[in-house]
Order: C-alpha cells, then sequence, then structure tokens
C-alpha cells in the first residue's frame, strides 16, 4: 500500500538522522496521500538503522491504521491535525534538534534576524502558547496540532513552513515529506543563527521588511527569480 509514499517517508526519515536533527529514536517524518486520504509515518520506538519501508505505518485521517503491523509514532494525532489544518501541506517532520527546541524552551519565537532567515521563512518562526493542564492530560497530541494551527491564525503556513511549540521542541512541513525535512534543517540553522545574534546583540532589531520581501519573493511565488528555470 502507498510503496512510493512509503519509500519518500523513509528516505525523509533518514534524513533527518543524517543531518543531525534526532537523537536515538527521537522525532518522525510523515507524508499524506491527499488522493487516498491517508497518512504514512514513522513506527513508534523503531531504531533508525534497521527501519525499512515495510516497517512505516499507513493510517487514515482519524488515526486507524489500515496497514503496517507496527504502532505509528505517537506524536501522529499531531501530524493528523496539521494535515487537516493546512491543506497545502504534504509532509510534517518533527524533531528535537539542538537550537530550535531551545527556543521552544525559552518560549520565544525565532525573529527574522537576517537574509538566512528571509530566505525561507516570510516572518518569525512562531512559537505555540503553552498548553493547559487539561490539555496535557486529556488529548495531549491532538492540542499540539491545535496549538500549532491556532498560533498561525490566517497566516499562510506555507510562507513560515515550522512553528516551535512551547516547552517541547519544532515542527516543520512541506509539499512533500522531503521538502518539510529541508525546512526543518533550515529551520535548525537560523536557530543557532539567531541564538548567536542575540548573544552578542539583545536588542537586534532584524530586517527590515524590504529586506525580508526582497530575499523571501526572489526564492518564493510567481515571480521568483533564484535558480534555473524548468522550461
Amino acid at each position: 500500500m502507498l510503496k512510493q509514499l512509503r519509500e519518500q517517508v523513509l528516505e525523509a526519515n533518514l534524513e533527518v538522522v543524517r543531518r543531525g536533527l534526532v537523537l536515538y529514536t527521537f522525532g518522525n517524518v510523515s507524508g499524506i496521500s491527499r488522493e487516498d486520504k491517508l497518512v504514512v509515518i514513522k513506527p513508534s520506538g523503531v531504531p533508525y538503522e534497521r527501519m525499512k519501508a515495510d516497517d512505516l505505518v499507513v493510517t487514515d485521517l482519524e488515526g486507524k491504521v489500515v496497514w503496517g503491523e507496527l504502532r505509528p509514532s505517537s506524536d501522529l494525532d499531531t501530524h493528523i491535525h496539521l494535515y487537516k489544518a493546512f491543506q497545502e501541506i504534504g509532509g510534517v517532520v518533527h524533531t528535537h534538534s539542538e537550537h530550535a527546541v531551545a527556543w521552544a524552551q525559552a518560549g520565544r519565537s525565532i525573529p527574522a534576524l537576517g537574509t538566512t532567515h528571509a530566505d525561507y521563512f516570510y516572518g518569525p518562526v512562531p512559537v505555540t502558547r503553552e498548553l493547559t493542564a487539561d490539555e496535557i492530560k486529556n488529548d495531549y497530541v491532538r492540542a499540539t496540532g491545535v496549538a500549532i494551527a491556532e498560533a498561525f491564525g490566517n497566516r499562510d503556513p506555507m510562507e513560515v513552513p515550522a512553528a516551535l511549540v512551547a516547552g517541547h521542541g519544532p515542527f516543520a512541513w512541506g509539499r512533500t515529506p522531503d521538502d518539510a525535512v529541508h525546512n526543518a534543517v533550515v529551520l535548525e540553522a537560523v536557530a543557532r543563527m539567531a541564538m548567536y545574534t542575540v548573544s552578542l546583540q539583545p536588542n537586534a532589531q532584524g530586517v527590515s521588511q524590504a529586506l525580508l520581501d526582497r530575499h523571501y519573493f526572489r526564492k518564493h511565488g510567481a515571480a521568483a527569480t533564484y535558480g534555473q528555470s524548468e522550461t
């Protein structure tokens, strides 16, 4: 079932290891088939070095396993809520990357301090509110997804394809599982640069709106000029 998507999700999971974004069995990547309304996700607690495409789990959008013999990631309901809330996305990744986690633990969004940030994130990377005691007790994993969606309000989630969950860590997304991991890798680099910047200059104001626009839109949108034409 969904063999091609399972292969893509496996490769995306292995990429987070290669990029140093996870420890042991931490973290997870998923992908969705919008046509089939099915999600492919990493199994819970399986070491990356022995994971195979056949180990990945396929669920419906209610979290029911429809294919696979292993339990899905414990973060499944967060992924599912993001797929429901953000219709444009095709992949989600959760990591425990060190610098992004530090910002999440501080309860601080990552400001747009420079052009590296502006190339990928059109404004600050938001941090969620803290979950209530009832949310943590009753429906913690889904509530995490709800808090991420709330942090965006009416903003386009593709303009800032990541969020920090307060006290927890980063989630990132993209049009494919590979795209989601790419954004998670850049997020960690941006988080590290921002930490260095505020340690040197606590009152750093960040890039101007003009520079943010110039760098973001040269890579994104109909008028993008970065890279080579596909024609």
